[in-house]
């Protein structure tokens, strides 16, 4: 059988340059949200079925990754009809976390701010920017209650990605009682609410008529529609207060609340930050309890991160809900954007290559790894190898990875390019 040389479908191989634009930024992400008080934890990559199936994920739940038993429990199993899997390969980093924070809780600080970077799976098409495999960055909050976690999580994404380069960027905002109770108000029953939300999610591709049409396909009252509908028209610049005037009662103390979280995240972020209340933002999951965030650049069609509030959640591991916020960076985008911006990783110090010449005798090769050795205790960084006949080749491909000085060690002694 003929080995197969490309990566599984909808994973990758990355480059030596790849490699290092990608943790370059991952060493960013960490520095800055380390600064701002989170704490790096890891994650298993393989979670209990039963937890990744526990109606937490939304759609992610049906490109599960799953994990077959072993030994002699799949025999039985397979023997007896029973259920194959056991377990299955995470698709997010929320699930995992709830898990550990209600199975570590004692050992944790109250709130706990927690940071993970981690590879997760969905057993998705793949496109362009849509991976089967890819990584995430996750920033939560656990144990507060007060809105101060969402303005430091917005605070602490907005450094992080002007750290990274990204001057000019929006964070789209909304709250999910907001969104149930405008459909409440509109006639639609609470059992539906995820159905509604989900098609409302995609006004900014359909539009306000494409919205009516799918509702009206869905099978869902006319004149709740209708209702529905008209709050929306010309929804697109009015105020987070002005939009709760029109659905009223509960609605406007939310957005008194959200409008105070926007207030204090816009004085708390870094310049070229802006944010703008969103009453058509939904997020996809429907754990989300109260705040919703999205974030786009200018010049980008696409989020670069988002995330919200979670309460419900920890709650279904430990017996007791714990109030949950956090945030998750679109980090593949964020490392695609700055390749295609042209952007090199900086050399924290000068790079070199030794190259050692088919002859080179034992006395003047123990220079060259005497060198090296000098030269790194310096902190530059060098490459010590052998000089290949296709020489300028060779010597492109390492100038590629920000060699900048070449030293051929060889029977002449050493000779600097």
């Amino acid at each position: 059988m003929k080995l197969i040389k490309t990566p599984t479908k909808g994973m990758n191989d990355y480059l030596p340059s790849e490699v290092a634009l990608r943790e370059y930024v991952k060493g960013v992400i960490v520095k800055e949200y380390s600064a701002a008080g989170f704490r790096l934890i890891e994650t298993p990559a393989v979670e209990h079925i039963e937890n990744l199936t526990g109606k937490n994920g939304g759609d992610n739940e049906k490109l599960i990754f799953r994990i077959m038993k072993r030994g002699e429990e799949l025999e039985r199993a397979a023997e007896s009809g029973g259920e194959l899997c056991d377990s299955g390969l995470r698709y997010d980093l929320t699930v995992p976390l709830s898990r550990y924070y209600s199975n570590n809780s004692a050992k944790l600080p109250s709130p706990f701010m927690a940071m993970q970077i981690g590879n997760v799976w969905r057993a998705d098409r793949p496109q362009k920017g849509r991976f089967r495999q890819f990584t995430q960055c996750d920033i939560d909050i656990l144990g507060d209650a007060s809105k101060t976690a969402e303005i430091s999580l917005i605070s602490a994404t907005g450094g992080v990605l002007k750290k990274l380069g990204f001057n000019n960027f929006t964070v789209r905002i909304n709250d999910r009682r907001l969104l149930k109770l405008t459909a409440e108000k509109c006639g639609f029953a609470p059992e539906d609410h995820d159905r509604v939300f989900i098609i409302l999610d995609k006004m900014d591709k359909i539009g306000l008529d494409g919205v009516k049409n799918e509702l009206l396909e869905a099978g869902f009252d006319s004149e709740s529609v209708e209702k529905y509908i008209t709050v929306y028209t010309d929804c697109g610049n009015t105020t987070c207060s002005d939009f709760a005037a029109s659905v009223g009662g509960e609605a406007e103390s939310v957005a008194a609340g959200l409008s105070a979280i926007m207030k204090a995240a816009s004085a708390a972020t870094v310049g070229g930050c802006s944010l703008k209340f969103d009453p058509t933002l939904v997020r996809g999951m429907s754990y989300y309890t109260g705040t919703i965030f999205e974030i786009e650049m200018d010049g980008y069609g696409y989020s670069v991160g988002g995330g919200g509030r979670y309460d419900e959640m920890l709650g279904k591991f430990s017996g007791q809900n714990v109030p949950a916020c956090g945030f998750s960076l679109g980090f593949e985008r964020i490392v695609g954007a700055l390749a295609d911006s042209g952007f090199t990783v900086p050399m924290s110090g000068k790079s070199y290559a030794f190259l050692a010449e088919k002859n080179i005798d034992d006395e003047t090769l123990l220079s060259m790894y005497s060198d090296a050795a000098a030269l790194r205790a310096e902190g530059c960084t060098v490459t010590v190898t052998s000089k290949m006949k296709n020489f300028g080749f060779q010597k492109s491909k390492l100038e590629d990875e920000g060699v900048s000085e070449f030293r051929v060690y060889g029977e002449n002694g050493v000779k600097i390019l």
